[in-house]
């Protein structure tokens, strides 16, 4: 338990924190007036650490821009669902020659339309542990029934031309239990019919990466960090620790 071994670093009162055995000890003093990059062994002791709940430490790194940031809640991503809920299917974007369009209309007072798209291969549905699909229209709890019985899903809504993602608030896309998001700045998203380009292959496997790369999508990854606040009496230094 990573949380429970912090707290006892903290409570002791010298923790090696590197182990260069090479090298002498260095006063942080030092190191604060020298300048990188240098190789230092030091004994200090762990005052803080930042973020104290450790589920904050992961974030979404884009390796283009170099930005990291928050990842969102699934409260962002069902009022986003709701929102793109609005917008009733276009009938003339349903079953093309690469997806059947299955739609119908919830027996609640919402009444919504709900249609899922079922990419083919070779003119065939692919088994539901290999298949991608797409959603419109469908709830948070939705999504996440269709993510436990196939590989892919993707959510989007109609345009006058061609299926579309949601927001990049939103995950372009989940696989399991995991939620794909791509970094808004570095995005330049492209029509869904892209990804008819996968489906022709001999063997789609829907990587992530690739479905990405067709899409336009600079897929975010998702990083741990932390910042460990050290001292020794004679100054202070901030160490971070970043991790995919």
């Amino acid at each position: 338990d990573l949380e429970a071994h912090l707290k006892r670093c903290q409570q002791l009162s010298v923790t090696v924190l590197t182990d260069h055995q090479d090298l002498s000890n260095t006063e942080l003093k030092t190191i604060l007036n020298s300048t990188a990059p240098q190789q230092y062994r030091i004994r200090a002791k762990l005052r803080t650490y930042k973020p104290q709940k450790l589920h904050q430490s992961i974030k979404l790194h884009c390796s283009k821009c170099n930005s990291l940031q928050e990842v969102p809640d699934g409260d962002d991503f069902s009022v986003i669902l709701q929102g793109s809920a609005a917008t009733d299917p276009n009938p003339e974007l349903h079953n093309t020659f690469w997806y059947d369009s299955v739609m119908w209309t919830t027996q609640d007072q919402k009444q919504r339309k709900i249609v899922i798209h079922f990419v083919k291969h070779d003119e065939m549905l692919q088994q539901p542990e290999d298949a991608l699909l797409m959603i419109e229209g469908g709830t948070l709890k939705e999504v996440w029934k269709l993510t436990k019985r196939f590989k892919c899903v993707i959510p989007v809504r109609s345009t006058e031309d061609d299926l579309e993602l949601l927001d990049l608030s939103a995950p372009f896309l989940l696989q399991g239990n995991v939620k794909y998001y791509g970094c808004k700045q570095c995005s330049t998203p492209k029509p869904i019919k892209s990804l008819s380009s996968i489906a022709e292959e001999q063997r789609p496997s829907w990587e992530p990466a690739e479905i990405a790369e067709v899409l336009g999508i600079q897929m975010l990854q998702y990083a741990f960090i932390m910042r460990f606040t050290l001292v020794d009496g004679t100054g202070a230094l901030n160490a971070y620790l970043l991790d995919y």
